[in-house]
């Protein structure tokens, strides 16, 4: 049985004011390194959920192997875009992983890293954990995706991890490793720590 991986990329980013997963970093869009990433994992199939700008965010990511998935709900908030994502993963996966497309610094090892904990456990929900932070990307065993669909505005899956907070499998990260894309400042710290980190 394989993982599947969600990638979030639906959203219109009123705050950045453009679309924030076509903004570059390390010279390729956001969405295209998220994409990567869960590529690179071995995720499979891995899903990208689009909504606003779909065919120029579909562009982006021409010559990846992924599949794209279009909700057409997406303004009405990421936890419709999460229940078309789940909706669209294969029987042949017994479980997914769901990334979100503006945070940058989550690579293929953070996402390996968590499957393999939902594999030597036998978790059926991994969750990743900056510090005391809960975030992306989470684990989700088939056995869970009912009570990811349907719904709307924020916080879906978030609402998941706490139902049943006595069964995650956490894998720790450094809070520093927690970075998303919000607003411009977002991206210029992102850009300025990939410079530091280069220098």
């Amino acid at each position: 049985m394989s993982v599947a991986g969600i990638v979030l990329a639906a959203g219109s980013a009123t705050r950045m004011g453009r679309n924030k997963v076509l903004l570059p970093l390390r010279g390729e869009p956001l969405v295209r390194l998220a994409v990567r990433a869960a590529v690179e994992a071995g995720l499979a199939p891995v899903l990208v959920v689009l909504g606003f700008e779909a065919d120029l965010v579909r562009a982006a990511l021409e010559g990846l192997p992924c599949e794209t998935v279009v909700n057409p709900r997406h303004a009405l908030g990421m936890s419709t875009s999460l229940d078309a994502g789940i909706a669209a993963v294969p029987e042949r996966a017994d479980a997914a992983v769901v990334l979100l497309a503006d945070m940058p610094f989550v690579d293929a090892a953070m996402i390996r890293a968590v499957v393999a904990r939902h594999r030597q456990a036998e978790a059926s929900l991994v969750s990743s954990r900056y510090g005391a932070v809960p975030a992306p990307p989470t684990l989700y065993a088939r056995a869970l995706f009912r009570e990811l669909r349907g719904g709307e505005g924020e916080g879906r899956g978030r609402e998941v991890v706490r139902r049943h907070a006595g069964e995650v499998a956490w894998v720790d990260w450094p809070a520093s490793a927690l970075s998303d894309v919000d607003a411009a400042e977002d991206l210029e710290r992102a850009r300025a720590r990939l410079g530091e980190e280069a220098s």
